[in-house]
């Protein structure tokens, strides 16, 4: 009895997922194919030092990179070896997770193209301030 009623759902579970698939395999695709075009020693060249300009080049990076959440932190401590600045990384890390153009195409299909560019904007943005008070709060402590 249950299950005649689970399996409906089921079945448009599966389909949905399988007509995603493609997207997420390019999306996988075109994520790799960034952060192999983009060399570490890449990242002490673009920031510059400078506490206005840096997280909104981070949050660029970041948002046009795209990333895994697990791997941030290794980027993180190897992008501070390489002395690029704590509110740089913050602020590339943020936007890194949470902002993805790579993504966009597939999400807006997903859930429609306003709100994926609203929330992507939003997350952009958030980064940004984010990592300036992180670094705010840093410099109290």
């Amino acid at each position: 009895m249950i299950f005649e009623r689970i399996k409906p759902s089921f079945i448009k579970s599966f389909q949905s997922f399988s007509r995603m698939l493609p997207m997420v395999f390019g999306v996988a695709m075109l994520t790799s194919i960034f952060i192999t075009v983009f060399p570490e020693n890449f990242y002490q060249k673009i920031f510059i030092g400078n506490k206005i300009i840096d997280p909104i080049i981070g949050a660029i990076l970041g948002g046009v990179v795209a990333g895994q959440p697990v791997a941030s932190y290794i980027i993180g401590g190897e992008l501070l070896k390489q002395g690029v600045s704590l509110i740089a990384i913050i602020s590339f890390i943020l936007a890194w997770v949470t902002v993805g153009v790579v993504q966009l195409p597939a999400e807006s299909l997903v859930f429609g193209k306003r709100f994926a560019l609203y929330r992507n904007i939003l997350s952009f943005v958030s980064a940004i301030i984010i990592a300036c008070l992180a670094t705010f709060t840093l410099s109290i402590l």
